[in-house]
């Protein structure tokens, strides 16, 4: 993988996938990597502020033992102060790799177009590839496998639904996903994960209610209805999900030994009941770990020049 762009979990062979999680269970059991990014610095480009990717990626780099330098879009204007191509020319001048959570999926492109080095999606409109493969790692830890693992997810069916879903079908689990009329995952996703989920021996299964979604789940897993930018549609989104919480009636339709997942931040009373996220199902804390061995797998596998 060494060079590559990281700008869908669609980018993965089943095999490459596998490699992530288990350098990411290697470098979190061991703490190793201390030298194999040492003198490589990672160049931070976020358009959308955040709490878990700006600071796991930063640690990531500096336990690799490298350097991370973060670029506000108040400091760069992406497409707006400079173009994105010239962003992305000067940028491979100075740094090893970019990390660059967009608006927009196309920026992304762009700059991995006109880059001389990886660039990793860090969240875009489109994906979120980084929080998937931290949350099979998640599910991995808890279950020893992947292979017919059933994840429910409930809610939006927007980038962390299609990095998720595109994850469990090269993984092998049993993906099932409810989603109100009008937030449904986009055809073309639906259409790699039937095709992804028919080779690996998957499953994924659309479903009418919240309910039959998550009735034998193994993971049951929600995301905000409201995402950054999206404020002033807060009133008709709130409607759109009525009867898409988690709440504990929800989960106990799960199997008993199920958790429950959310990549955070949450909207208690909306998406999921505080007392669900706050239960002892829940492992949202540990998923939020994750996000920094994952990221340490990335980088390493992409970014160093040392054989994992």
């Amino acid at each position: 993988m060494y060079g590559r762009d990281l700008l869908s979990i669609a980018d993965l062979s089943p095999e490459e996938l596998d490699r992530i999680l288990q350098t990411a269970l290697s470098l979190k059991r061991d703490g190793g990597g201390a030298r194999l990014l040492a003198g490589k610095t990672l160049a931070l480009i976020f358009e959308k502020p955040s709490l878990r990717t700006r600071v796991s990626f930063d640690v990531a780099m500096h336990e690799l033992g490298g350097h991370a330098v973060y670029l506000s879009q108040s400091e760069v204007g992406l497409g707006q102060r400079e173009p994105v191509a010239d962003v992305a020319r000067v940028l491979s001048r100075y740094v090893d790799v970019i990390a660059a959570r967009t608006y927009l999926h196309q920026t992304l492109l762009d700059l991995a177009r006109h880059a001389g080095v990886p660039v990793i999606n860090a969240l875009s409109d489109e994906e979120h590839p980084c929080q998937a493969l931290a949350d099979l790692l998640t599910v991995l830890e808890r279950f020893g496998t992947l292979r017919g693992v059933r994840l429910a997810y409930v809610g939006d069916g927007f980038n962390v639904a299609a990095s998720l879903a595109e994850a469990a079908a090269l993984a092998a689990m049993s993906f099932a996903i409810a989603s109100p009329a009008g937030y449904r995952l986009p055809d073309a996703t639906l259409r790699f994960i039937e095709r992804t989920a028919a080779d690996s021996g998957g499953r994924i299964d659309v479903c009418a209610t919240p309910a039959e979604a998550v009735r034998g789940a193994d993971v049951v897993y929600t995301d905000v209805w409201t995402s950054m930018g999206q404020e002033d549609s807060y009133a008709e989104r709130k409607e759109a999900f009525a009867g898409y919480t988690v709440t504990a009636e929800l989960l106990a339709l799960a199997n008993p030994s199920a958790i429950f997942m959310h990549d955070l931040p949450a909207h208690r009373g909306d998406e999921v009941t505080e007392e669900v996220i706050e239960g002892a199902q829940s492992v949202v804390f540990d998923q939020a770990e994750n996000r920094l061995h994952a990221q340490k797998a990335i980088l390493a596998l992409v970014a160093g020049d040392q054989a994992l």
